[in-house]
């Protein structure tokens, strides 16, 4: 496993992953359709915020189980707290350094039927 260092675009919010990449997931509920995310997805334990708290806010919707954070200085979306993993994370690897998606399997998720 690696560890990679992520940030919103102002940088106020600073985190870093550990994670081999087994996959990156495209989702296609309304919420993840508009942001345009490319995820990967890592336990709690492989997660850590380095820096502001303070500048996040979150959203939920529908069963309010899922927790979308977002940089209340520049909008971007960081990661997310999973609905049906709630222990894990959605890193959007489009905010983290020196990363690039070639050669990783992407699943696509079926978020938009999930009741």
């Amino acid at each position: 496993m690696q560890k990679y260092q992520g940030s919103c675009h102002c940088g106020a919010v600073r985190f870093e992953i550990e994670t081999d990449f087994p996959e990156l997931t495209m989702c296609d509920c309304s919420i993840c359709l508009r942001k345009n995310a490319l995820m990967v997805k890592v336990h709690e334990s492989q997660f850590r915020l380095l820096a502001g708290e303070e500048s996040l806010t979150e959203y939920q919707f529908h069963t309010k189980t899922a927790r979308h954070y977002f940089c209340k200085v520049c909008g971007i979306y960081p990661f997310h707290r999973k609905r049906v993993t709630p222990d894990n994370f959605g890193i959007n690897v489009h905010c983290l350094e020196g990363f690039s998606p070639e050669g990783i399997p992407l699943r696509q998720a079926v978020g938009a039927s999930m009741i």
